[in-house]
């Protein structure tokens, strides 16, 4: 079939509009579960590698300006690597065909696989390049199993349902139980790494074992998805597409809604990850203290509030349109980010500026993860334009964006928080502290004596540096999500309407070739 006919919509995955059977709705309700659940052990896995691992790197190991560049530029290629080898994981999943589907073979293999790798990630006593070496192979092994099950999760959602509040609710449960997996890892790691509660009585020690368990639980929650969800199989029945980068550069190029959300998403991509990428932690351990508690309360009361968000979101799109969402989330970010400037600019380094900075950040972070669900919906339902204009949906390869604009963000946010440690002198501060926490290590001083030693280091930490980590962590999200807002809004048309009339379109195109 040429690309220039459309393929028959099958009746029997959910569409706008169709009976549902008793049959159909089991399958839905067994979804909204299962589905979801999986991707618990998954985002406690990223969290670990992706938002822990610089600080792991900062806090247990000494390194010299051109060994933090080396790590900095082996961080940045591994993600940019990444994000390119998304669309090509995808084509392969698209031309997956086994009695299993062609989701799940590479979604349980890649969380198998990224468990591995995590735990070598934070089971070394290496140093130096030797340790600069080990962590350039084991991060491109990273980038590769992890995108193995990150696509095939994801590419999923489309696969399960046609129907654009059903997909609402897929996305908005699994982005909530992915904000689960990523909420107690962001609690529970800065608690038993830093001050006197690390496993161990040292860092290093600590993420060792921290590794181990995630690595344990990451393949437990991935069976939920694997046996529990049932996605639809029709597609499976077409002929396999040669893999070639001109079918991944056509679907960009034909579809050019598809070409506003990349460039839209990497803008929030940014804005969204800037914080937990080093910066927020390292503020709050210069500003507050080296405990695992204000870490942890930071990150537990900032992400609180986009639970709720989550669970409400599909009720939400239900009386509200995304443009008129976005407005008011845009509206939270502008108020959560004055409301951090008080705190951290304006109040003394105290309990209240802490609680200050902590709400501020948390209205901030409520109105880009807002964004966020709304994106992933938005690239979602790019597969139905993309099949009206062109006659193939190519679910996997849209699917793919999402995670290849992830890595692609998240790679300029390590040269951005990079240009900050650098700037504002960090590095001297980081270097003191892996001392203490390798000697204790080692066994030649004891924790009180690390403890004692790093709040000396803490305590030459001056207020320029403090200040210049707070506005980076304030302005750069609050730049990169305003015009994110403003892109969204001028170029993005695939409306609530809008959508509803392709899928009209699809459907009665469908019904006149049968």
């Amino acid at each position: 079939m040429s690309e220039q006919n459309l393929r028959p919509i099958e009746h029997n995955v959910d569409a706008p509009g169709q009976p549902i059977s008793e049959k159909k709705r089991r399958k839905r309700e067994k979804n909204l579960i299962f589905y979801p659940l999986g991707t618990i052990g998954r985002d406690m896995m990223y969290y670990l590698f992706n938002n822990c691992i610089l600080t792991y790197i900062l806090f247990t190991k000494k390194l010299s300006k051109s060994q933090l560049l080396a790590v900095t530029i082996i961080m940045i290629a591994a993600r940019v690597f990444d994000a390119l080898n998304d669309p090509i994981m995808g084509n392969i999943i698209e031309r997956t065909r086994t009695k299993w589907g062609k989701f799940k073979p590479w979604l349980l293999s890649g969380v198998l696989l990224t468990s591995v790798v995590i735990y070598l990630a934070f089971n070394t006593n290496l140093q130096g390049w030797s340790f600069i070496t080990f962590f350039g192979i084991i991060y491109f092994a990273y980038s590769i199993t992890y995108t193995m099950h990150d696509i095939s999760y994801w590419g999923m959602i489309p696969a399960m349902s046609r129907d654009a509040d059903l997909r609402n609710q897929y996305t908005s449960r699994a982005t909530f139980f992915a904000g689960v997996g990523s909420t107690l890892a962001s609690v529970l790691i800065p608690i038993f790494t830093v001050g006197d509660k690390a496993i161990g009585g040292n860092a290093a020690t600590a993420y060792g074992v921290i590794a181990l368990i995630i690595a344990l639980l990451g393949p437990l929650f991935i069976l939920f998805t694997v046996f529990g969800a049932k996605e639809h199989r029709g597609d499976d029945m077409e002929p396999k597409t040669k893999l070639n980068f001109r079918r991944i550069t056509r679907t960009i190029r034909q579809n050019d809604q598809l070409r506003w959300m990349i460039l839209i998403f990497l803008l929030q991509q940014i804005a969204n990850s800037l914080v937990f990428g080093g910066i927020g932690s390292s503020l709050i351990y210069f500003r507050y203290g080296y405990a695992g508690g204000y870490y942890s309360t930071f990150s537990m009361v900032g992400v609180a509030a986009t639970a709720v968000l989550m669970l409400i979101y599909p009720a939400l799109s239900r009386k509200f349109t995304r443009r008129q969402l976005m407005s008011a989330l845009m509206l939270m970010v502008v108020i959560g980010s004055a409301v951090e400037l008080l705190g951290g600019l304006v109040l003394p380094a105290d309990f209240l500026s802490f609680i200050v900075l902590t709400i501020g950040y948390m209205i901030v972070n409520l109105g880009l993860y807002g964004f966020y669900l709304i994106m992933m919906i938005s690239i979602v339902n790019t597969v139905e334009y993309n099949q009206l204009k062109t006659g193939h949906r190519n679910e996997a390869i849209i699917a793919s964006m999402r995670p290849l604009l992830t890595k692609m963000g998240s790679a300029l946010v390590v040269a951005l928080t990079y240009l900050t440690y650098i700037i504002f002198s960090v590095l001297e501060k980081t270097n003191a502290i892996a001392d203490f926490e390798q000697q204790t290590q080692m066994g030649a001083i004891t924790e009180a004596e690390r403890l004692t030693g790093i709040e000396g280091v803490i305590s030459t930490v001056h207020s320029g540096q403090t200040a210049g980590l707070l506005l980076a962590m304030i302005l750069i999200p609050l730049v990169f999500g305003f015009a994110s807002y403003l892109l969204y809004q001028r170029k993005y048309k695939l409306d609530e309407k809008t959508y509803e009339e392709i899928c009209s379109q699809l459907e009665d195109r469908a019904q006149a070739e049968e």
